[in-house]
């Protein structure tokens, strides 16, 4: 399979990996809806939701360019790593939340909603953004990256705690200061979230760096690259 093909393999499997997580959000939307305290504003401000949604848009212009472009700008190969990270993230949240619960003898349910949002579709996001470093047609994610990522998560963080101690509400526990230990609680937690997002993206955008070079070496030197020699031609002197 040449990387055209494989191009348009990927922008196959990046819509049916957005459609999946329309139904993960939709199912999760009706899920809470049974809740006696449900409340919209709170559901649409979890980082998963919004990262979700973020997830969905994302993955639909990286189809079309994966269909239909020979490669994606290098803006889109920044914002595909930001987002698989924002993913993965709300993943490894998710998991802690549910074991903390679970140590402290509270039930936290796992419907099949959040199976698909926490951990089916972020495991589906690195496996569609590791294929893209394979097929090695895109430009490298740069460094910068790591400081990217954090815009997205410190806005909605400041939003969080605004609206937070406006409503009364947090959407996790690491938020409120009265079950974490005051503000210097809050502050270490999300301290600590921060530097899960920089060590991911580094990571990310070094196995990215990495697979751009074996795809490179596997191509060879672009053509416009390789020095050309000019045939010798001897003067007519050295035929005598």
């Amino acid at each position: 399979m040449g990387a055209r093909e494989a191009r348009q393999a990927l922008g196959v499997f990046r819509l049916l990996v957005a459609a999946l997580e329309v139904v993960a959000l939709i199912g999760n939307f009706q899920y809470v809806l049974g809740f006696r305290f449900f409340a919209t504003a709170n559901f649409f401000s979890y980082f998963t939701i919004q990262s979700a949604m973020i997830a969905v848009v994302t993955l639909g212009i990286g189809a079309a360019f994966a269909l239909f472009m020979p490669r994606d700008p290098a803006w889109l190969g920044v914002l595909r790593t930001m987002v698989t990270v924002y993913l993965l993230v709300s993943g490894i949240v998710f998991g802690l939340i549910v074991v903390q619960a679970s140590s402290r003898d509270y039930r936290v349910d796992v419907p099949w909603s959040d199976t698909l949002l926490h951990f089916i579709v972020p495991a589906l996001a690195i496996v569609a953004w590791t294929v893209d470093g394979v097929i090695g047609v895109n430009p490298r994610v740069p460094w910068t990256t790591m400081g990217w990522v954090l815009l997205f998560p410190t806005l909605w963080l400041v939003y969080t705690l605004i609206r937070g101690a406006d409503v009364g509400w947090y959407p996790y526990f690491f938020l409120d200061e009265a079950q974490v230990d005051g503000a210097l609680g809050v502050a270490l937690y999300c301290a600590f979230v921060l530097m899960i997002f920089v060590g991911l993206t580094a990571g990310f955008v070094a196995l990215h760096r990495r697979l751009w070079r074996r795809a490179r070496d596997r191509r060879g030197s672009p053509p416009e690259t390789r020095r050309l020699r000019a045939p010798r031609v001897e003067s007519p002197a050295s035929l005598r």
